[in-house]
């Protein structure tokens, strides 16, 4: 027999396998992967009561290009509020030349939530507070592409005293003591 189904957090995962041009040409927008993040995010609105969180990852950008977007919100309707965020960016990028919408290469380049992978997150919490800083997803930078890590997840770690000492006996200074940190 299986655990009962309950409703805990929500994920959401989007990788665009072709280049934003395929997109643009296909379904009339670059913002292709952006528009689906939010009908899967808004599919799952009952997960994610608590708060929520988007973060893409542009491939292949040059060195000293922004490549990493996330935004994070715990407001009472968290979905509309980080999208509306996410779209706000982009309106004020674009400006008046809607010319741009046509062009993938400078939307990617010069605007942040144009990429090719997004992972969205719905907090419904079960541990730790309702802070922003409990909303996933979890970025760790690096100025080394290849040691970025962004985390979302549906869990609840039961050892997190234990981890938590482990680290502090390692000589770390974990920054809180929260499932997700250590």
């Amino acid at each position: 027999m299986s655990d009962a189904i309950k409703h805990e957090c929500g994920i959401a995962l989007i990788r665009l396998k072709k280049p934003l041009d395929y997109y643009l040409e296909k379904y009339g927008t670059a913002l292709y992967g952006v528009n689906k993040m939010y009908l899967l995010m808004e599919k799952q609105h009952n997960r994610g009561q608590d708060g929520a969180g988007l973060a893409n990852i542009k491939l292949d950008m040059p060195p000293g290009t922004r490549y990493i977007s996330r935004y994070r919100s715990n407001d009472k309707t968290p979905i509309q509020d980080l999208f509306q965020r996410v779209n706000q960016r982009i309106h004020e990028g674009i400006g008046d030349d809607r010319e741009k919408l046509q062009n993938p290469a400078w939307l990617k380049e010069n605007l942040p939530f144009v990429g090719e992978l997004y992972l969205g997150h719905l907090r419904y919490g079960t541990y730790g507070g309702n802070s922003i800083e409990q909303c996933h997803p979890f970025l760790r930078q690096n100025n080394w592409v290849s040691r970025n890590l962004i985390l979302a997840g549906n869990f609840n770690m039961t050892n997190v005293d234990e981890l938590f000492n482990h680290l502090v006996d390692l000589g770390q200074h974990p920054k809180e003591k929260a499932d997700t940190v250590t």
